[in-house]
């Protein structure tokens, strides 16, 4: 797989560019406010071939001596269940993640702030949770006066309303599960708690995309608008920092709308005139200035925003997204010049389905799947009373890559069969086929027998980043496995049965 994006010289130069920020002027701190996703940036990856899931947070841990983290969670994203795609988690459990995650690389968690705060049973079960854990939270509550009375938000009824989070290092990192999360409330908030303690701090933006020094109609910036399709983000020129400096950026339409009122309140706060003409003064991102190759990076995208075209068809179909957002997401793709076609697994599995399907009654509810291995080659996988498609796609795809024969059994048919008498006879479930996560334990097992077995179980590693497609929605368990080994999938919007509950 070609790669367009150095992964250690990005760590190099962004962890140098927010040290040079920290230690500009005389501000004893610096509150960044980190957009996107901090840890398992798993978009990035996508469209940045080569970028590291996780070299915002290898970034952090080099300075982990200077950094603490305030993580922020919208009350109401914890009352509707919002869900994060790449994990299939919801916010609130996203957060649990990510401080597990942080402890990890041995950084400093400071708290949990639940913004925008409502008296509801899920958040305050949420904050019960983590204080009886041992973590500290803080509710803040809807800022009187936003966006538009800056005098009644730099006050002790709006900004001043808030609890203050008590903080000690030089460089507080602000983050969140995802967008809409309040870390710019947060942020100003403390800048406002500070200088009324006689704190001298700053404030600046860490936002991955989109990517303020490529153009606007770049793919990749493009695919961040597909990402976001739910949010109506828009991509835009920044028309301040063109009339400050004469000089072309990109930025997104929140950050746009609210930067007047953002600096006024930073000057109201600090009593002088702000150090940012621009929203892309504020940021502090280097990502654009270490890519490679770019027509690899823009076949990246052009793969990603399909791929978000797909997902928003099957969230429309489960109710998560509305008729707008979904059709946003095929405009975007529309601009690229790209269809669903261009996604070589999608046709592959249709194709296959059908041909299986044609004048075949035995066929009739089989739903297919197509893997694209490393080598561009693709491998299908059907559904059976034995397995589900996705399963038998992984089997097939690893003895591909290991060299064995397509009609080589290698579980042993006693553990299929024990595994599925568990299955049906101790567990009660009402389907007989295995899905994938059961299929590879009966295929681990069978390597203590099978030497064949355990040659194809060491190929499962090499599936992480090929792409594969269903002829229908996959299950939450097969989905988080595929997820786990690493497989990029997508679904058409079809149900496997027409029942609401084990469908």
């Amino acid at each position: 797989m070609k790669k367009g994006f150095d992964a250690e010289k990005y760590i190099e130069e962004q962890s140098k560019y927010i040290l040079e920020r920290i230690g500009q002027g005389d501000a004893e701190r610096l509150y960044l406010e980190f957009g996107g996703k901090l840890v398992h940036d798993k978009h990035a990856m996508r469209v940045l071939p080569g970028f590291d899931e996780n070299a915002k947070i290898k970034l952090l841990q080099k300075m982990k001596d200077e950094a603490e983290i305030i993580i922020c969670i919208y009350a109401g994203d914890i009352m509707t269940n919002k869900t994060r795609h790449d994990f299939g988690i919801t916010y609130d459990l996203e957060v649990m993640r990510l401080i597990d995650t942080f402890r990890r690389y041995d950084l400093e968690i400071n708290s949990v702030v639940v913004t925008r705060y409502e008296d509801a049973p899920a958040v305050d079960m949420f904050i019960n949770k983590l204080e009886r854990r041992g973590i500290k939270t803080y509710k803040h509550r809807f800022t009187k006066g936003y966006p538009t009375d800056v005098d009644t938000i730099v006050s002790d009824e709006g900004y001043g309303a808030n609890p203050y989070i008590e903080v000690t290092k030089p460089l507080v990192v602000v983050t969140g599960p995802g967008g809409g999360s309040g870390k710019l409330a947060t942020s100003l908030s403390q800048l406002y708690h500070d200088f009324k303690r006689g704190i001298k701090v700053r404030y600046a933006k860490f936002e991955t995309f989109p990517i303020w020094n490529l153009p606007l109609k770049h793919p990749v910036n493009i695919a961040y608008e597909a990402a976001t399709a739910d949010l109506k983000d828009v991509n835009m020129i920044d028309s301040f920092h063109l009339e400050a400096y004469g000089k072309m950026a990109v930025n997104y339409n929140r950050d746009m709308e609210v930067f007047p009122v953002v600096k006024r309140i930073i000057e109201k706060i600090t009593g002088e005139t702000s150090e940012y003409q621009s929203p892309t003064d504020m940021g502090v991102n280097r990502i654009g200035c270490v890519i490679t190759d770019d027509e690899v990076c823009k076949e990246a995208a052009y793969q990603e925003i399909i791929r978000r075209y797909l997902i928003a068809e099957c969230d429309y179909k489960k109710g998560k997204i509305d008729e707008g957002s979904l059709e946003r997401a095929k405009l975007l793709m529309k601009e690229v010049g790209k269809d669903v076609s261009d996604r070589k697994v999608v046709e592959a599995a249709r194709v296959y389905a059908e041909q299986k399907v044609a004048g075949n009654d035995r066929y009739q509810n089989m739903v297919a799947m197509a893997l694209e291995l490393p080598d561009g080659c693709i491998v299908t996988g059907r559904s059976s009373r034995r397995m589900v498609a996705a399963a038998a796609a992984v089997l097939n795809a690893i003895k591909k890559m290991s060299g064995l024969a397509d009609d080589m059994l290698i579980i042993t048919p006693q553990v299929l069969e024990t595994t599925q008498k568990l299955k049906t006879d101790i567990l009660d479930y009402d389907r007989t086929s295995l899905n994938c996560e059961e299929v590879l334990m009966a295929l681990s097992i069978s390597g203590t027998q099978n030497p064949m077995a355990q040659v194809a179980v060491d190929k499962l590693k090499q599936l992480k980043g090929c792409k594969a497609h269903c002829t229908a929605i996959l299950s939450d368990s097969d989905e988080q496995t595929l997820r786990a080994l690493g497989i990029d999938v997508t679904c058409d919007p079809e149900y496997i049965t027409t029942n609401l509950y084990t469908g």
